[in-house]
């Protein structure tokens, strides 16, 4: 795996994120998934029931999404897959507005100022 994964043998982390459940059990964690940037900062936790395993794709996909919605400065839609096209944030002038209304006509790439798309840059599947 090109980014770590961290054991805990003596359940310090798991108590430190409340993973523990404790209605089910004072040791056994919930399946959790913290996807933790190089910042420090928390930005997805994916918490599934301890009768359901975690889908592996699915936490590739939200690694490759957060890593391309910060590259582009933009944000990715729902059921968006690696080198999708990505939502471009909103205009935040009038004018700003006016030409992201003649780009959507040109380009046929949104439905309005407020919801449009770009090609994903850095993309490597």
């Amino acid at each position: 795996m090109p980014f770590p994964i961290i054991s805990d043998r003596n359940g310090q982390i798991s108590r430190k994120y409340g993973m523990i459940a404790s209605d089910i059990s004072n040791t056994e964690t919930v399946r959790n998934v913290f996807i933790i940037d190089d910042k420090g900062r928390i930005r997805t936790i994916l918490v599934y029931p301890m009768n359901v395993g975690r889908w592996i794709p699915e936490i590739l996909r939200i690694v490759k999404a957060l890593q391309t919605a910060d590259y582009n400065h933009s944000a990715t839609p729902a059921n968006w897959l690696p080198c999708n096209p990505v939502i471009v944030p909103i205009p935040e002038t009038f004018k700003g507005l006016m030409k992201r209304n003649k780009e959507i006509e040109t380009n046929n790439n949104g439905i309005s100022w407020y919801l449009s798309f770009k090609k994903s840059e850095n993309c490597d599947n």
